[in-house]
C-alpha cells in the first residue's frame, strides 16, 4: 500500500514534474514473469524515478547505508526503503554478498521483478564502469531474462553530493530482453558469470552512450581520492 501511495499519489506526480521524463523502449518489459532490470547508476534519483515509470512494482538491491543512516533525513531514507520494500545490500562481499544473492533470487522466484544496478556504487564522473557479476549468477540461476536500462540525464539533475535534484529533463531507455539458458547450470563459473555480465554492460552502454571504462566505479573513486590526497599532501 505505501508503495502504491507514493507512485501515484506522492512521488509520482512531483517527479513527473520536475524531470519530465522521456520514456522509449517501454514494451520491451514484458507485463509478467520474473524479470531483471540492469540500469547504470548516475544519481540517488534513479531509484526514485525507475519505480514512477514503470507499470510493474520493481524491487531494488539497494546498499545497506540507505537503511542505516542517522539523523532526521537518515531516519527518513531508512523508513522510504523499507516502505517499499527493497533489499538492503551488504557490499563487504562474502556471505553479506550471498545474503543479498539469496534475497534478490526470491524476488525473481516469486515472478517479479528486481532491479540491479551493476556497477555496484553511482558514478561519480557520469562514465559507466565494469559491472558486478551478481546481476549474471541470478539471471543463470533464476532463468530470468535481463532488460538493461540507461538512465540519462539523472547525472546532470542530482549528481553525488548534492542534496536537491535541479529540475531538468531526463530520458529512461529500455533495451530488448536478454536471456541465458545458454548458460543454465553455470551460475559457478567464473568465466560464464563475466561473459553474461559484460553483455549486459556492453547493452547498457549502447543504450546510454555513456564513455566506459573498464575498471570498478569503487576503485577508480579510490584512486582519484588518493591522487587528490596526495596532493594535499605535497
Amino acid at each position: 500500500m505505501f508503495y502504491q501511495v507514493l507512485k501515484y499519489i506522492v512521488l509520482g506526480p512531483l517527479l513527473r514534474l520536475l524531470f519530465r521524463p522521456r520514456v522509449e523502449g517501454l514494451e520491451h518489459v514484458p507485463r509478467d514473469g520474473p524479470l531483471i532490470i540492469a540500469g547504470n547508476h548516475l544519481s540517488v534519483s534513479d531509484h526514485f524515478v525507475m519505480p514512477v515509470i514503470l507499470p510493474r512494482r520493481i524491487t531494488f538491491l539497494a546498499k545497506s547505508e540507505y537503511f542505516t543512516g542517522s539523523g532526521l533525513r537518515g531516519r527518513l531514507t531508512a523508513a522510504f526503503f523499507r516502505g517499499v520494500g527493497q533489499i538492503p545490500v551488504d557490499r563487504s562481499g562474502g556471505r553479506a554478498a550471498q545474503a543479498a544473492f539469496t534475497s534478490g533470487l526470491a524476488v525473481l522466484r516469486r515472478g517479479r521483478v528486481l532491479g540491479i544496478y551493476p556497477e555496484g556504487t553511482r558514478s561519480h564522473d557520469g562514465r559507466l564502469y565494469k559491472g558486478h557479476t551478481g546481476v549474471a549468477a541470478l539471471a543463470i540461476k533464476a532463468q530470468a531474462p535481463v532488460v538493461p536500462c540507461a538512465m540519462i540525464g539523472t547525472f546532470e539533475a542530482q549528481p553525488t553530493g548534492r542534496r536537491l535534484p535541479r529540475p531538468l529533463p531526463i530520458t529512461i531507455r529500455f533495451g530488448e530482453p536478454m536471456e541465458f539458458s545458454r548458460y543454465a547450470g553455470l551460475e559457478g563459473e567464473q568465466t560464464a558469470l563475466r561473459a553474461v555480465t559484460d553483455e549486459v554492460m556492453y547493452a547498457i552502454l549502447k543504450l546510454s552512450e555513456q564513455e566506459y571504462v573498464d575498471m570498478y566505479a569503487r576503485d577508480a573513486k579510490a584512486r582519484q581520492q588518493g591522487r587528490g590526497l596526495g596532493r594535499f599532501r605535497r
